[in-house]
């Protein structure tokens, strides 16, 4: 694994510096949106724009990519990124950040694709252990971009300056890379409807746990800060959330291998809930408690999706694999861009406390959608299973980096009707 990890350390420092930089963004904005008195609806809109782009941009980078080359795309990419986290700052106007946002999930995640198509063919042989990895080092590195908006605090144009130097650093390891462009990516989904017929569990769980996640990211810091909490205890909130969606999916993946992943989804769903409830319940006054419940919130919450991607593996036939995976990041971005504008329009008509109680019982509503499909469909056998494997949402092709679908044989996915 080391000789691997070597080969491509330098495309993992260029991700992890500009994941920072995406990390400390995305805080930066929601923190300071509040901090400029924009009403709850509007933030979740703004926050909703990089999902967004995140969605439009799986349509659109891999024909950039594929015209211009990897590195030029990259380069381009980081450029548009740092443009306009910079613009973020010189700029105060809630629509122009709107369209800014959507901008940055455009090139977010071409890069992402850029990175992962990289991986993708430098990881021959250990693929499993860079894929666990990879996933690793995104969400790590997402925690340690909240503790950099400390520095200079919201609403200050030094932040979104420092935003823009990350995103510009992160691209000094990849343009320098003496490393071989990979193959031109290719990306088409699995029609939405097949793939909800072949396994509605899988469809739903990606669905609900792109509205938690985005729901998160939009909203995660400003329910923390509007709550009374420290700026530092803000960041430590943050950071709690990610490091549980780190720690805990391996465990919960290696339980999911031996049991009805189903039923293993209905358990992680009651546990995120019952997190979720001790947010509400600890967040006024009990700042140890609070990060306990946030980290297993995190941990519960940030497993649905790989749960979810798990359990739709079991169900598709081999040849479906890659396709099906592509169809859930869709459906996930879907979920992720509805997060923010239900956190919004939640705290516009109540009040910000009601967002853990508000995702807590979207989460038990897959819960319950999961307990009626056990009752509709046996479960897969325990041979015809596949191997879980830690996933956050990247890009479409994060699904060829990852080693369940090296089974498969080459498909014509450009050609295919």
């Amino acid at each position: 694994m080391f000789p691997t990890l070597k080969s491509v350390s330098t495309l993992l420092l260029g991700m992890g510096i500009l994941l920072c930089g995406s990390g400390m963004l995305g805080t930066l904005l929601g923190l300071s949106a509040a901090q400029e008195g924009l009403p709850s609806w509007l933030i979740g809109l703004i926050m909703s724009g990089f999902f967004m782009g995140f969605i439009i941009g799986s349509f659109l980078c891999p024909g950039l990519i594929r015209r211009v080359g990897h590195i030029r795309a990259f380069g381009a990419l980081a450029a548009v990124s740092a443009i306009a986290a910079l613009l973020h700052g010189l700029i105060f106007d809630p629509w122009i950040w709107w369209v800014l946002r959507i901008f940055n999930g455009i090139s977010v995640v071409g890069l992402y694709m850029v990175i992962e198509s990289w991986l993708n063919e430098r990881a021959r042989h250990n693929r499993g252990q860079i894929f666990a990895f990879y996933m690793m080092i995104c969400l790590v590195m997402l925690g340690v971009g909240q503790f950099l908006v400390l520095i200079y605090g919201p609403g200050q144009l030094a932040s979104y300056a420092l935003v823009a130097i990350l995103f510009s650093l992160g691209l000094i390891p990849i343009a320098l890379t003496p490393a071989l462009q990979p193959a031109p990516i290719k990306a088409q989904a699995l029609s939405l409807r097949v793939l909800y017929d072949r396994t509605p569990v899988g469809v739903i769980g990606a669905l609900v746990s792109g509205i938690a996640s985005g729901g998160f990211w939009g909203f995660g810091a400003i329910y923390a800060q509007q709550s009374g909490i420290a700026p530092l205890g803000v960041a430590t909130f943050v950071s709690a959330v990610i490091l549980g969606g780190a720690l805990l999916q391996w465990p919960i993946g290696f339980f999911s291998d031996h049991r009805d992943r189903r039923w293993v989804l209905v358990f992680t769903c009651a546990g995120a809930a019952v997190a979720a409830l001790a947010i509400f319940l600890t967040v006024d006054d009990q700042l140890t408690m609070l990060l306990v419940a946030a980290l297993f919130y995190g941990g519960f919450a940030f497993s649905l999706y790989a749960l979810a991607v798990a359990h739709t593996h079991d169900r598709l036939d081999v040849t479906e694999v890659l396709e099906g995976t592509r169809g859930l990041l869709l459906i996930n971005g879907i979920g992720a861009t509805m997060g923010p504008l239900m956190a919004g329009i939640a705290v516009s008509v109540a009040s910000i406390s009601v967002l853990p109680l508000l995702f807590g019982a979207i989460i038990l509503l897959l819960s319950l959608f999961a307990l009626w499909r056990i009752l509709r469909e046996p479960p897969v056998a325990r041979e015809e299973k596949a191997d879980f494997l830690p996933v956050t949402r990247t890009s479409v092709v994060a699904a060829e980096l990852d080693p369940r679908t090296e089974l498969q044989p080459e498909l014509d996915l450009e050609n295919k009707p």
